[in-house]
């Protein structure tokens, strides 16, 4: 469906039913699958032929609606995992190994910290963190010669930072490693990364994907254009034989636009199993066929909300890109020209007891450990999401302790001035 606008795709993407068969994607709820012969199986084993034995590996209901990801960014071949963070830890993991080194934008999700600077270490994996608004010198010697990958995010959860991406993408690709950038906050529908450059992009389906807190869930789409052989001793597992899957060279056999997802699903999947399941799946395509009519919704009231914060007299500061006068409006002007997302920061004043005060005044507006959903929900990201990290690692993110996080959902905006005017009364 290359030649249809987003909207179809978000619609009919990745799954085109024959005659006669389910106009609905079907949710193959099956652990295995049958075949005539040892032969034909062991072809699937090989990867020298299509198909499916095991769904801890693959399972056409996942497969379409991947298909219909890749097609929202652009991208030759996707994948569906777990959730977010098994995305993210995939897609660096796929191209690094014990003695390799990332560099990352400071200004990321709390977990997708914790994961890289904590876990990944442990494995041997070390990490320099820079600022989104590094300039080019500055990324410039943050890399090292066993740099592997570069990562940001988009709009970064939740201090609201917009990368350069197209930056990012250069000083990446001067070293020679891919850039891997989480677009979750924004979606395909306001950004597409691969566009400016990204090698591979990663979601949360968990959020706006899916729109409806129904099903936890994450994805890696490839955008085939970062040739591996180019830079073959840097990435080994992609570009020379594979003992532990037949001998396979996945840059050779796969070529640029499936060695990534292949590897990704022969070798990572098959060891870790951070499988989404077909139910999940089926959940996920449900939100992405109403993700292009949901997103301006969201942008709407994010930007209604920013602006009603903005003018208060309680309100310390508001971070929002879609703000002139945000540090971020002119860079979000670049790759986000119809809004960014429904997910406005600010710091009240008075701190985390003002913060704490003003989220327990809210009723329409509920706490919860979420964000991008159909309802409008709030946290405190010090003292929940991103509570593992220090006083100095918060502010270096942008995130001060007594910031507030609220994410619009789709309800009148209005009703949500409303209540956060009564809740900020209350401070």
């Amino acid at each position: 469906m290359s030649n249809y606008k987003i909207n179809t795709k978000c619609v009919q993407g990745g799954y085109q039913p024959g005659n006669g068969e389910p106009r609905q994607i079907p949710i193959v709820q099956s652990t295995t699958f049958k075949y005539a012969t040892s032969e034909a199986m062991g072809q699937l084993f090989d990867l020298e032929a299509e198909g499916y034995f095991y769904t801890r590996l693959q399972n056409p209901t996942n497969d379409y609606v991947a298909a219909k990801i890749a097609e929202l960014e652009g991208g030759t071949a996707a994948m569906l995992t777990s959730s977010g963070q098994a995305a993210n830890f995939f897609a660096l993991f796929n191209v690094c190994e014990c003695g390799s080194h990332i560099v990352a934008s400071s200004s990321i999700y709390g977990g997708t910290f914790n994961l890289i600077s904590v876990t990944m270490a442990k494995m041997g994996i070390d990490v320099t963190f820079v600022s989104p608004t590094a300039s080019e010198e500055e990324l410039d010697a943050a890399f090292q010669d066993n740099t592997r990958a570069m990562f940001g995010e988009t709009i970064a959860n939740p201090a609201l930072t917009v990368l350069d991406i197209e930056l990012f993408a250069k000083v990446a690709h001067k070293h020679g490693v891919p850039l891997i950038i989480d677009n979750t906050f924004p979606t395909p529908v306001n950004c597409r990364p691969i566009e400016w450059g990204a090698d591979i992009v990663t979601h949360s389906t968990t959020k706006y994907m899916d729109g409806h807190g129904a099903a936890v869930g994450g994805a890696i789409v490839d955008s085939g254009n970062f040739d591996w052989m180019a830079h073959a001793d840097k990435f080994p597992g992609l570009c020379t034989p594979d003992d532990s899957y037949h001998g396979i060279t996945y840059a050779e056999k796969f070529g640029q636009a499936g060695a990534f997802i292949t590897k990704c699903t022969a070798q990572l999947m098959r060891d870790f199993g951070c499988i989404q399941s077909p139910q999940h799946a089926f959940y996920l395509n449900l939100g992405l066929e109403s993700l292009h009519v949901r997103m301006p919704r969201h942008v709407e009231n994010g930007q209604a909300v920013a602006e009603f914060l903005a003018a208060h007299e309680k309100v310390e500061k508001v971070n929002y890109s879609g703000l002139p006068g945000d540090e971020y409006y002119e860079v979000a002007q670049k790759y986000l020209p119809n809004g960014g997302c429904g997910v406005v920061s600010f710091v009240i004043k008075g701190g985390r007891a003002a913060a704490e005060k003003f989220m327990a005044g809210l009723k329409l507006a509920a706490i919860e450990t979420h964000v991008a959903d159909a309802r409008t929900c709030c946290l405190n990201p010090a003292t929940s999401t991103h509570r593992q990290m220090s006083e100095e690692q918060l502010e270096e993110a942008g995130i001060p302790a007594g910031l507030v996080r609220m994410s619009c959902g789709l309800e009148d905006k209005e009703d949500l001035i409303a209540d956060i005017a009564q809740a900020l009364a209350a401070v």
